[in-house]
């Protein structure tokens, strides 16, 4: 049986059967399916932009219990451990992520050390929070910094003031951590996990 065909379907259909005769034998490249990018690493802290009110309220508890039974003269620090004039902002963001785990790793220590005191049951949900933040932040700080990635400027002038801070009394320390703690949470926390929208 015949087929008449215009000129053009004849030109299409010699045209087809060429590729496929050509891909068989490797000479065209045959579009593959496309790979799988690989998995980010895992930094995901955009879920603490804000932290629930049960959360929030629990870290303000534990800060008036501790205030209940502070004494002004316990805060007798050599140097004002957090500043208000130190901005997550004024860092590069990749910067802030490292910044961040620094104060909070302070922090931890600060009031794990703490739990076995009167405020122990208060500092129960707050511990539990920030050691669910600290482990998903460890996740965005390099591992292994890189010549373009080590500390320098104001980011080294921060972590310097963190390091040297563990040489305060434990009275310092813990005043100061403490009545740091909603700022942490409210404006540090929410500036790293809002990324380059934090401005």
């Amino acid at each position: 049986m015949k087929l008449d065909m215009a000129p053009g379907c004849t030109l299409v259909l010699v045209l087809m059967l060429t590729t496929v005769a050509l891909s068989r034998t490797g000479a065209v490249p045959v579009p593959s399916a496309p790979r799988a990018l690989p998995p980010a690493r895992g930094c995901h802290v955009a879920q603490f932009k804000s932290l629930s009110p049960q959360e929030l309220q629990a870290f303000k508890t534990a800060r008036d219990a501790f205030e209940d039974s502070f004494l002004p003269k316990d805060w007798d620090c050599s140097t004002h451990l957090f500043p208000r004039t130190r901005d997550l902002k004024h860092l590069q963001v990749w910067e802030r992520p490292v910044a961040l785990e620094a104060e909070l790793a302070l922090t931890l220590t600060v009031l794990e050390a703490m739990a076995n005191s009167s405020l122990g049951h208060s500092l129960e949900q707050p511990l539990l929070t920030l050691q669910n933040i600290h482990s998903k932040l460890q996740a965005c700080v390099p591992a292994q910094p890189t010549a373009s990635s080590r500390p320098r400027g104001r980011l080294h002038h921060w972590l310097h003031r963190l390091q040297e801070a563990r040489k305060e009394s434990q009275d310092c320390l813990k005043a100061s951590v403490m009545f740091n703690l909603l700022r942490l949470l409210t404006r540090d926390l929410k500036c790293v996990a809002s990324g380059d929208q934090c401005v």
